[in-house]
């Protein structure tokens, strides 16, 4: 069954969500390469749990497409 617009609309934002996310991670990569060890170390730890957060959007963004989370009429 395909999707509705506003559940379409949901899943794009999941997705644009985890991905200006991991875009984050990157950039704080970068950085952390930069820094002292537990500096680094501290921040990389930051990284980690964004990571996670992402996976937690790309597994909403999946069960938006296979019809578990529905984006229901705002009262």
């Amino acid at each position: 069954m395909p999707l509705t617009k506003p559940n379409q609309q949901l899943r794009r934002d999941f997705k644009s969500i985890a991905y200006n996310l991991e875009q984050h991670c990157i950039d704080l990569g970068r950085l952390a390469s930069r820094l002292c060890d537990e500096d680094a170390i501290a921040l990389m730890r930051l990284v980690g749990s964004h990571y996670e957060d992402i996976d937690t959007l790309a597994g909403y963004a999946r069960e938006v497409k296979a019809g578990r989370i529905v984006r229901g009429k705002l009262d």
